[in-house]
């Protein structure tokens, strides 16, 4: 269908319907416009119309309450809505309630010529109805993220696609673009909602520990395994599951997590038993994994099971158009944890918008919080926000890890991480000698390096007698070479 069809278009701004009509008109479509929601149902009530384009606030009724209505009273008449609020509760709300498309304004006409095209020779597809609360409650509600640029409404389209499906999702970014905060709205807003959303981060995990942390362990299943213990797969089950930094897992891992992919069930470390995995998967990385495929450091299998929806967060350079409202946000998020509130001036503001955020908008989040921590007066300056953010630059860059930091240094900002990845969790039983096992496999490695491979050399070295040495690289499967240097 496509010639002759009727279009019905509703809008407030009688220049969007002229914009509207003219366009639609020289393609051939008969086009109806109006400027109120009663008006638009009256149509429809009549069986007018192939095709309804709609904004949502009118001043009569909102178009999104609309959507519902439409749908049981012509379940096959297509609908696409437009919208200036251009935030992801938004896209949500007429993706749920069955619109066919939706363009947050200002939108590319040409685009929206595709869209109409696309709806008019579309297959029906009959979506069960759902019962929603009225649009305008749900406008109070708390946006998960916040950006209208161009680069956030696509991420929010798609997004909005996301929400009634359990694909795999794969979120890539910069660190700090807030890859856990879109992983979290996508469980919130989805159909495991009524589920734990469970987060891990491998990359502050040992990599000897992973697949206990993900798949838990029986008792006795290695030595410290004193009790069974759940892991990640066992306490997300029936919600979604978030690996972030999955870059970093280890190519052991890599393999039980393709089994469990495409299997559907995993067994702890030590059992027989399988267990039916009930999770929704989404991984978060800020590096490159096909570089990391032809690398041999991740598995290409494995990838094209975790990429199946593959979703890239623009840096926040690339939308200097949200800074604004992600300061004022901010400002506003320090003011309810009780600390003072502050307005940033004109000028502060254009700096902020010039500046490159090397670290994104945990970085903004950070300045904002140290500002309304740091300084008396309400109205923060350019020449404030110079010296915090180029002076706390600086001591960044000196900050990188101390060449002079002792092995017990390096343990401890390993293990604080490790704690901190676990939030308010803790990690599974059996850790002291987990971590000693991960301590011990580089200390032996290097030490035969050292030796040569002459384990004789490399017991005395290490103070172990030779038979204790050999029982380790045999249980640490540390081969052995002599005659490497």
């Amino acid at each position: 269908m496509t010639d002759e069809a009727c279009i019905l278009v509703a809008d407030d701004d009688k220049a969007i319907r002229t914009v509207l009509n003219q366009a639609l008109s020289r393609l051939g479509y008969v086009v109806k416009s109006t400027g109120t929601a009663s008006n638009l149902w009256q149509w429809i009530e009549d069986g007018i119309g192939d095709l309804v384009i709609t904004d949502v606030v009118m001043p009569d009724d909102n178009g999104l309450d609309l959507l519902p209505r439409i749908r049981a009273a012509r379940p096959n008449l297509k609908v696409i809505v437009m919208s200036a609020r251009n935030t992801l509760m938004t896209a949500v709300q007429a993706n749920e309630r069955g619109a066919f498309e939706y363009l947050p304004k200002p939108f590319d006409l040409e685009v929206l010529k595709l869209v109409v095209w696309k709806a008019l020779n579309s297959e029906n597809e009959n979506k069960p109805i759902k019962r929603f609360k009225d649009a305008r409650e749900e406008e109070t509600d708390t946006l998960p993220l916040i950006g209208r640029s161009a680069a956030m409404q696509e991420i929010y389209r798609v997004m909005a696609r996301l929400m009634g499906t359990q694909l795999t999702v794969t979120i890539s970014g910069e660190s700090g673009t807030g890859k856990e905060l879109i992983a979290r709205a996508l469980h919130d807003y989805g159909k495991r909602r009524d589920g734990k959303f469970v987060a891990i981060n491998m990359a502050a995990i040992p990599k000897e520990l992973i697949e206990s942390e993900l798949f838990g362990h029986e008792k006795g299943a290695f030595t410290g395994a004193t009790a069974r213990s759940s892991g990640k797969f066992e306490e997300a089950q029936g919600g979604t599951l978030f690996l972030d930094e999955i870059g970093d897992m280890p190519t052991e891992a890599q393999t039980r997590l393709l089994r469990v992919l495409q299997e559907g069930e995993y067994s702890t470390v030590g059992g027989s038993r399988t267990i039916k995995a009930d999770v929704r998967i989404i991984t978060a990385t800020h590096r490159d994994l096909r570089q990391l495929i032809r690398q041999g450091l991740f598995r290409e299998d494995l990838y094209y099971r975790l990429n199946v929806v593959p979703l890239r967060i623009p840096a926040l350079r690339e939308r200097r158009e949200d800074i604004s409202d992600l300061v004022s946000h901010f400002c506003l998020q320090a003011a309810e944890g009780g600390l003072a509130h502050k307005v940033i001036d004109r000028d502060g503001m254009s700096l902020l918008q010039e500046y490159s955020w090397p670290g994104n908008v945990r970085e903004l989040e950070n300045l904002i919080k140290r500002l309304s921590v740091l300084y008396a007066e309400q109205t923060i300056t350019r020449e404030t926000i110079e010296k915090e953010l180029f002076s706390n630059r600086q001591e960044a860059d000196n900050s990188q890890i101390n060449n002079n930091e002792s092995l017990s240094e390096s343990i401890e900002r390993h293990l604080t991480s490790y704690f901190a990845a676990h939030e308010n969790t803790l990690p599974t039983p059996g850790l002291y000698n987990r971590i000693l096992k991960e301590l011990e496999r580089p200390l032996l490695a290097i030490t035969l390096d050292a030796t040569q491979g002459n384990q004789l050399r490399a017991a005395d070295l290490l103070g172990l007698n030779r038979n204790t040495l050999r029982k380790k690289l045999r249980e640490l499967d540390i081969p052995i070479i002599k005659g490497i240097k």
